[in-house]
């Protein structure tokens, strides 16, 4: 029985090229044994496991000199979202400069842009778009709502605890540099016109969607991380609604499922409730119906509210001038 010598330890359990095999100096023989398969042109892949996107994309970047992680593959990897249509398949999406030929591999999509310094940045030794770039590099195939709540994903305030940035990805202002540096890129015109709506304070699609749905149907602009308290920075907050209708809404998506973040927000439904707002929670049920159901049930809220405070004014007005 032949025995086979292990692979080093620090290409045992992921894709590697055969520069990073030779520089550890494994021989060409032992790259042909059965625990070792080919991974398409300069690329190696241990056995035993399929490998994630980023192990993926790093030996492939790492293969194809010139190239990196683009389009949906960076949406994925920087965290900004996609369609559920979307970033599905066992495709890597790599680019290269316009001046330079496509990339064409099993397992890739390639594609040649134009690209100006610091479009480009790292994630874990990964060269990749900037969050920026990539939401540009969608909009052409994106419906505009979507762009819309990629681009609430790029300016919003990120939690510091659970993404490890203080700073958003982009402005608004910076967002209108980019366009104007690529005028003739196909979805230029489509950023344009999301740029107009979309606003710093949405945490998740969802909760873009269910503004743009608010919109849509005529009610105001709602405020979004509306806190109970507005002068208290460790207030209670919703995701949105109107302080002068005491209306407010959450959106509980599956981060919302831990024990630890449904006590949190028992407190905050509590606090709302009691301070005596109209208070909804919205759910994956009302987004798949487009908060059509939610909508009716806010609109009969502001109008509680405004009957209230008419109400109100007109007991007032009697109290201070008589019958």
């Amino acid at each position: 029985m032949v025995r086979i010598n292990p692979l080093p330890e620090e290409l045992s359990d992921r894709p590697f090229t055969v520069y990073e095999s030779r520089a550890l100096g494994v021989t060409p023989k032992r790259l042909r044994a059965r625990d070792v398969s080919d991974g398409g042109r300069l690329i190696h892949l241990p056995g035993g496991r399929e490998f994630a996107l980023a192990e993926r994309a790093r030996v492939l970047a790492a293969a194809t000199p010139g190239a990196w992680v683009s389009h949906e593959s960076a949406a994925i990897l920087t965290r900004l979202g996609l369609p559920p249509w979307l970033g599905g398949g066992g495709t890597v999406h790599l680019s290269k400069p316009h001046e330079l030929p496509r990339v064409r591999r099993n397992g890739v999509t390639g594609h040649r842009v134009r690209v100006l310094p610091g479009e480009v940045t790292e994630i874990g030794g990964i060269p990749v778009s900037s969050p920026s770039r990539t939401w540009l590099d969608l909009t052409h195939q994106l419906p505009l709502p979507y762009v819309i709540a990629m681009g609430d994903q790029l300016i919003r305030m990120p939690r510091p605890g659970l993404e490890g940035r203080t700073e958003p990805y982009a402005d608004k202002e910076g967002l209108r540099l980019l366009i104007r540096q690529h005028p003739n890129m196909k979805g230029v015109e489509k950023g344009r016109l999301a740029l107009e709506d979309m606003r710093v304070g949405a945490d998740s699609f969802p909760e873009t969607f269910l503004r743009l749905a608010m919109l849509d149907a005529r009610l105001p602009e709602p405020e979004l991380q509306l806190r109970l308290d507005p002068d208290d920075p460790w207030s209670p907050s919703a995701d949105l609604g109107y302080r002068r209708f005491r209306i407010a809404v959450q959106y509980d998506g599956a981060p919302h499922l831990t024990r630890e973040q449904q006590s949190r927000d028992n407190r905050r439904d509590e606090a709302f409730t009691s301070a005596g707002w109209s208070y909804f929670k919205a759910n994956a049920h009302d987004l798949a119906e487009g908060f059509r159901g939610l909508i009716v049930r806010l609109k009969r809220a502001k109008l509680r509210s405004v009957s209230a405070n008419a109400g109100s004014l007109r007991a007032h007005i009697r109290q201070q001038h008589g019958p």
